[in-house]
C-alpha cells in the first residue's frame, strides 16, 4: 500500500496536516473561518446519529487563563521542551464535549475534532488538539463552563483545539509506519 500518494485535495490535507506548538498570538483568525472550522466538527458522524458532541468557543479571556491554568495544573511539569502553556500561546480555543450518557459519547467528539482539525489545515489555519479536557469537566471550572454554555446534565470533556496561524513553518509531513496496516 503506497501511503505517500496523494490523489484529491482530501489526500493532501490528510497527508499535510500537522498539530503546531507555537501560535503566533497577535494574529487572531477571522470568525468566519472559526465558524466553518466548528462546523466541520458539527457534520462530523455520530454514533446513531444522535449528536452527542457539544462544541464550545472560549472568547472570554478570563476564562481562557483559567483553562490553560487547570489545564497546566493537570498536565503537570510541561515535557522538555514544551511550553509552560498547554495552548501554546493560540488566540482561539475550542472545547470539545460530549453527554456523557452516551455509549459513543467519547468517539463523537474525538470525530468532531479530527475533522475540525483537517478543515483548519484547508483554509491555512494550524490546529493541535489539546488534551486534559476530561480532567477539567470533573472540576468546578468545568461546572462553570458548562453552566455558561447553557449545557445541563453531565458532559464528559473529549478534548480542547488550540488554533490561530503557525509562528512558523508547519512541521514536515510524517511517513506512517506500514507495520500499522495489517490484514488477515
Amino acid at each position: 500500500m503506497d501511503t505517500q500518494t496523494s490523489f484529491s485535495p482530501l489526500d493532501q490535507a490528510i497527508a499535510g496536516r500537522r498539530s503546531v506548538r507555537s501560535f503566533d498570538p497577535s494574529r487572531v483568525p477571522a470568525r468566519d473561518l472559526v465558524d466553518a472550522v466548528v462546523d466541520a466538527g458539527l457534520k462530523a458522524p455520530t454514533g446513531r446519529n444522535q449528536q452527542s458532541s457539544v462544541i464550545i468557543r472560549i472568547d472570554d479571556k478570563e476564562m481562557q487563563e483559567k483553562i490553560r491554568a487547570l489545564n497546566a495544573k493537570i498536565m503537570g511539569t510541561p515535557p522538555p521542551g514544551r511550553p509552560a502553556d498547554p495552548f501554546y500561546s493560540a488566540p482561539v480555543m475550542l472545547m470539545v464535549v460530549a453527554d456523557k450518557s452516551r455509549s459513543t459519547a467519547v468517539y463523537d467528539g474525538s470525530l468532531a475534532l479530527g475533522y475540525m482539525m483537517l478543515k483548519a489545515h484547508e483554509l491555512g489555519l494550524a490546529s493541535c488538539w489539546i488534551h486534559r479536557a476530561k480532567e477539567e469537566m470533573e472540576t468546578e471550572l468545568g461546572r462553570e463552563i458548562c453552566a455558561r454554555a447553557g449545557l445541563e446534565g453531565e458532559y464528559i470533556g473529549v478534548g480542547h483545539l488550540a488554533l490561530g496561524y503557525a509562528a512558523g513553518p508547519l512541521p514536515p509531513p510524517r511517513v506512517p509506519d506500514p507495520k500499522r496496516y495489517r490484514a488477515i
